[in-house]
């Protein structure tokens, strides 16, 4: 995928803020390096979701180049006190699947029966709902210090217990329980923002 800015340019290749705050003000102020960056950081998981919500490559597509050009042209409309930048882009990710499920039921023939309406949408609103919890916890996840990565995905995807990890790993138990509560407070203190987001 090629990310155009709203006049339809391809994005400048310069090197990107070096952190979400220099980050945010290189957007801000229309800098098409910060424009770059977002979208070099965050197109995957916008793809992904709505690619899985969608079902549809080339819909995910479209999606994400609107996701994007949402970003840029509300980016003034950005407040960090209300949550991390990936908050706001998920919401903004959330309401242009919706509209896109909106388009596809509005391309059905008029004459289609109404009963089988919510049957049609309800499958891709659980998808969208599953698909963004596990690409965004696993996204989150990664950005953990290896050693709470390894404990959180032995306890989560392996179903291990605290003592059990703490034999896998030769770890002692208060170390293996040091490190759950860490990650899994980190885990909480940026998801919630994510989950609990809306589009300016």
């Amino acid at each position: 995928m090629t990310m155009l800015e709203p006049a339809g340019r391809p994005v400048a290749s310069a090197d990107p803020p070096s952190d979400d705050e220099d980050l945010v003000r290189a957007l801000v102020a229309g800098d098409d390096a910060g424009l770059a960056a977002v979208y070099r950081r965050w197109s995957a998981l916008v793809h992904t979701l709505a690619w899985r919500s969608l079902g549809d490559a080339k819909e995910a597509e479209d999606v994400t180049q609107q996701v994007f050009l949402g970003v840029w042209r509300a980016r003034r409309g950005y407040r960090p006190e209300r949550g991390p930048l990936a908050a706001w882009i998920v919401g903004i990710t959330r309401h242009r699947i919706a509209d896109a499920l909106a388009a596809r039921t509005r391309r059905h023939e008029p004459t289609a029966s109404a009963s089988l309406r919510p049957a049609l949408a309800e499958p891709a609103a659980d998808r969208f709902e599953g698909a963004l919890d596990r690409v965004v916890v696993r996204a989150e996840l990664a950005k953990l210090a290896s050693a709470q990565q390894r404990v959180l995905r032995l306890a989560f995807y392996e179903d291990l217990s605290q003592s059990q990890i703490a034999e896998r790993t030769g770890w002692p138990l208060g170390t293996v329980k040091s490190h759950t509560r860490r990650g899994l407070y980190r885990l909480k203190r940026e998801l919630e923002p994510v989950f609990d987001s809306e589009t300016p």
